[in-house]
């Protein structure tokens, strides 16, 4: 070497990425990518002791909703505060370019309802500087952030920026819509798009209950967007389908893939409703990969679970009359009325009444917890309210009332409605464990007042790697090579994700044995006062974006070296 290092990280335990054995080595570090791993013999600019400490590429989120975000601030949390040095957002066909300035109310009702931003956060935080999705791009390649970020062209907000009305009430397109919404596609792609996202799903609503607008857009339109983007570059097909329709969907989508070249990218979870189907599914998907079909699946490292309280966007009486009726009263008047014995007597005395809202389910005493301190995500079947209130002689709707009126009204339950139909989380391991999978779906950025699951990347290595104790764990260098390596190529970044000469100096040193997740908590710390779900997390001893020091400590150190990234990335040439 014949300058000093920027960094030199020393003998840290080394998770490299490649899934190989752990093992001690420095780290050196100059002009944002890594340079030596071994015996680093020259003193750096920067010295961090990583003796007893474990050394990781940073994680690259696959599966965000940082679209607004960006937007308005810096950084990027909560993923940032989780390891992610790459999160890659436009998720879901959701998202706000390109847009005509007589749309931005509509995307943002769209973006409310199907991920839980709320509308004032959105209306006070975009500042709508662009129309078309190049001009989003090059506005966002202006600013800095503490990670980098990857953006995909979003299909509800493509389709209703060519069809207008039509798009949004999702009727079929023309031949010249295709055209359209192709020519712009490949447009997406030539400004940096990484990929484009769609969504099938009954579940994606808008604020005001309309389905989304690429809910039943037709095989010949996704061709041709899908077709347009991969001729220009490599580009991934982002898509969450609905388990009522994967039967005709899946293969729909499997026919786009073959006719296009165009790498594909779907969410794969366990429903109570057919607690298999997810077997199937990858089943189908690991044949149509032996076809040489480059196919990805995304699943969640633990359930994705809905957390109900009083501060919070639902809760298991939101639709008894009489708590609608003290519903508007500002939280500590309503947590006041709701202690009165009256109050309590009458509300639990009610019924849920119907609801159209997707994510409001009909209370089961039985698939609902009390999260815990540490939160415990795969409880066993006795620790749910029903199991606690048979044992107590007590109704369950008594536990959950009284669990919600702790801690001055800020009690949650917890309801895991996907990946727990066994009660445990074996599935979720076997998912995790397909050469065709890669963690995602944290959603970071959304939900705000429901799932609070951007910690997926934390969760991964507390849980599985260490603190198991329900069923069989996953290895240290697995679960590091999955969510930095293999999430890294499955969106074609293949500049990142191992610690190895050459390689982009995005770098986690960790306190392994102290990593730990708090409970989830709300703050109301986005624009206009806007809440959100935050778990704070110890254990970063530092998080490195190119080769700069971004966390330490668990402290954001006001450094935002990360960028935009335009277009998928190649490794460097000795690699």
């Amino acid at each position: 070497m014949t300058s000093a290092p920027d960094i030199v990280i020393r003998g840290g335990t080394i998770a490299d990425g490649s899934g190989g054995d752990l093992y001690e080595a420095d780290v050196a570090i100059a002009d944002g990518k890594i340079i030596d791993v071994g015996k680093v013999s020259g003193k750096g600019k920067e010295e961090i002791d990583a003796r007893g400490k474990l050394v990781a590429p940073g994680f690259v989120d696959v599966h965000t909703h940082y679209d607004g975000q960006v937007t308005w601030s810096q950084d990027i949390t909560p993923s940032s505060q989780n390891g992610v040095t790459t999160a890659i957002m436009g998720n879901c066909g959701v998202g706000f370019a390109p847009c005509r300035p007589s749309d931005h109310t509509r995307l943002i009702q769209l973006m409310e309802g199907v991920e839980d931003i709320p509308e004032p956060v959105l209306s006070a935080g975009i500042p709508w500087e662009w129309e078309s999705f190049p001009d989003y791009m090059d506005w966002l390649s202006k600013r800095s952030f503490d990670v980098d970020i990857g953006a995909q062209l979003p299909h509800a907000a493509l389709r209703v920026y060519v069809m207008g009305e039509r798009g949004a009430r999702r009727d079929p397109s023309t031949v010249e819509d295709n055209r359209q919404m192709a020519a712009l596609a490949g447009d997406a792609v030539r400004a940096g798009a990484l990929g484009f996202s769609t969504s099938r799903t009954l579940n994606h609503r808008t604020s005001t209950g309309d389905f989304t607008p690429t809910l039943k857009a037709g095989e010949d339109e996704l061709t041709a967007i899908a077709g347009a983007m991969h001729g220009v570059g490599r580009s991934v097909l982002q898509f969450v389908l609905d388990l009522s329709t994967v039967h005709e969907d899946l293969p729909m989508m499997l026919r786009v893939a073959e006719n296009t070249k165009c790498p594909i990218s779907f969410s794969i979870t366990q429903n109570d409703k057919s607690p298999r189907r997810w077997r199937q599914t990858l089943d189908t998907i690991n044949e149509a990969s032996r076809r040489g079909l480059s196919i990805t699946a995304q699943i969640a490292a633990r359930p994705v679970g809905l957390m109900l309280g009083l501060e919070l966007s639902r809760n298991p009486f939101q639709t008894h009359a009489s708590y609608k009726a003290i519903a508007p009263l500002p939280l500590k008047e309503r947590v006041a009325r709701l202690h009165q014995a009256e109050t309590r007597a009458t509300i639990l005395a009610e019924n849920a009444s119907d609801t159209d809202d997707p994510l409001f389910f009909r209370p089961n005493y039985d698939k609902m917890y009390l999260l815990g301190n540490p939160p415990d995500y795969e409880q066993p079947p006795e620790n749910t309210l029903g199991a606690q209130a048979r044992r107590l002689g007590k109704r369950p709707e008594e536990l959950a009332y009284d669990a919600m009126l702790t801690d001055g009204g800020r009690g949650m339950l917890y309801v895991p409605f996907l990946n727990y139909s066994d009660g445990n989380l074996d599935a979720t391991r076997e998912m995790l464990l397909d050469p065709n999978s890669v963690p995602g779906l944290s959603d970071g950025g959304a939900h705000c007042g429901i799932i609070c699951d951007a910690s997926f990347p934390t969760y991964l290595l507390t849980h599985w790697t260490r603190d198991r104790t329900r069923g069989e764990k996953l290895s240290i260098p697995f679960v590091i090579a999955v969510q930095s390596r293999k999430t890294a190529l499955s969106v074609g970044l293949a500049d990142r994700g191992l610690i190895a000469p050459g390689y982009k100096a995005d770098v986690n040193v960790i306190d392994y044995d102290h990593l730990h997740l708090h409970p989830p908590k709300v703050h109301y710390d986005l624009p206009v006062g806007g809440r959100r779900l935050l778990q704070q997390v110890d254990g970063y001893e530092a998080t490195i974006v190119s080769g700069v020091v971004t966390q330490r400590g668990g402290t954001a150190t006001g450094a935002r070296p990360g960028r935009l990234i335009r277009g998928t990335q190649a490794t460097h040439s000795a690699a």
